[in-house]
């Protein structure tokens, strides 16, 4: 499968995909420091957790507007929406005028349009691609978005502080060529019946719709499973820029490394890059690695591989085995992803897939809270205790997926079969 062979809403939101990341990142993952500059470091948590429950309830809610009124125009909404935010972030921060409160509405219309958004994307990637070009589109989207973010964390690291009126700018110019783009290219791929969308509806019965809809996707075992392990592992992934930095920078002693020596809290950054670089370079190949492999033994595998690699990081405070670690938890991460994405892709029902991809979407936000409640039991527990939790967290996550994977597999044949039918 090639990349000339997608569906042109696909092209169209890799494209999207990598712009609005590269650009984005060279401004919000800042703006927390932003806002402690302005705000207070008390008042910045506040805010921050006002900006996160946003960002949740409007992507529980675009769930159920995209399975009702088409995927196309959710998307030109969020994105003029978000065009709109960063303008006044611009004008918000420029040299003629600076509000700071107006720049933290406009970061939480920003979390409206992401959550927006979401749901609508995933969805209408899966109305056009195959089961068997899912996993090509997962790996190059997934390559896509590390260098974009890469690239724009390191300029934005640079330039943030002293240019930021600039980044606003260029950040609003780049929404607004996306906005175009999709405006002229997007084809919608979900049209509901006037039976199930209409504008008859009062706001009451759109409530109880939201509820039964949500209701029927918890009911979902299969999906709540896969939601489970989701979160257990992609827990350990976030663990790396808290727990493990919290352990490095208290117990890890200062290590010669090559002419430099090397204390815990450079060590978290130097294993920061290598998982950047290496998920880069793998990502490349990714396809061709598992090709030959049955997609079950891809996720379990490579679960397994990601769940050691950072056991031996949560274990050891040895810099070369903690090289050597991460680069087999970044192996594990960059092959399972795909697989795991793809597998995903088979379980919402055509007419509910928004519903199902923004309840998925509250993994990052549920391995949260995981990390919030280990880094507490850190402060009680000895560091090794904690491997042996981290890694069994780990091993549960890979378990889980091991169980449900047949049942997947019948999902996954299932839709083959469909589309061969078509």
């Amino acid at each position: 499968m090639k990349f000339r062979d997608f569906h042109v809403n696909i092209k169209v939101r890799i494209f999207e995909l990598f712009a609005s990341r590269l650009v984005g990142n060279m401004v919000l993952p800042f703006m927390s420091i932003y806002l402690a500059d302005h705000f207070g470091t008390k008042i910045t948590g506040l805010l921050i957790l006002i900006n996160v429950f946003t960002g949740i309830t409007m992507s529980l809610l675009s769930g159920y507007i995209a399975d009702q009124y088409g995927r196309r125009n959710v998307m030109i909404t969020a994105e003029s929406l978000r065009l709109c935010s960063f303008f006044i972030m611009t004008v918000s921060n420029s040299p003629w005028f600076e509000s700071y409160g107006l720049t933290f509405i406009a970061m939480c219309m920003n979390s409206v349009c992401w959550g927006l958004a979401g749901p609508a994307n995933q969805a209408m990637l899966i109305d056009v691609s195959t089961p068997d070009q899912r996993k090509t589109i997962y790996s190059i989207m997934y390559w896509a978005n590390n260098i974009s973010m890469s690239i724009g964390g390191i300029i934005g690291a640079f330039f943030f502080k002293r240019y930021l009126f600039q980044l606003f700018l260029i950040l609003t110019l780049m929404t607004a060529i996306i906005l175009i783009v999709i405006f002229l290219f997007i084809k919608e791929t979900h049209k509901p019946s006037k039976s199930i969308a209409t504008p008859k509806m009062t706001p009451r019965k759109h409530i109880l719709e939201v509820y039964y809809t949500y209701k029927k996707v918890v009911q979902d075992r299969l999906f709540i499973s896969f939601l489970t392990a989701a979160v257990l592992l992609l827990s350990l992934e976030n663990q790396l820029t808290n727990y493990i930095g919290i352990k490095l920078d208290k117990h890890m002693p200062i290590q010669d490394f090559l002419l430099w020596k090397i204390d815990g809290s450079t060590m978290m950054g130097l294993l920061r890059s290598e998982n950047t670089i290496l998920v880069a370079l793998i990502a490349l190949f990714s396809a061709k690695l598992t090709q030959k492999y049955k997609d079950k033994n891809i996720l379990v595998v490579n679960c397994f591989i990601y769940t050691i690699g950072f056991s031996g990081i949560a274990f050891s405070n040895n810099i070369w085995v903690l090289f050597i670690m991460m680069a087999l938890h970044t192996l594990g991460e960059v092959l399972l992803a795909p697989v795991q994405e793809s597998y995903m892709a088979t379980i919402p029902p055509e007419n509910a897939r928004g519903a199902y991809l923004a309840f998925y979407n509250l993994q990052y936000d549920l391995c949260m809270i995981i990390v919030g409640i280990t880094v507490s039991l850190s402060g009680f527990l000895s560091p090794f205790v904690m491997a042996w939790i981290l890694t069994v967290i780990g091993l549960l996550g890979t378990f889980i997926f091991y169980f449900i994977t047949p049942k997947l597999d019948i999902l996954k044949d299932k839709a083959i079969k469909e589309e061969m039918r078509i």
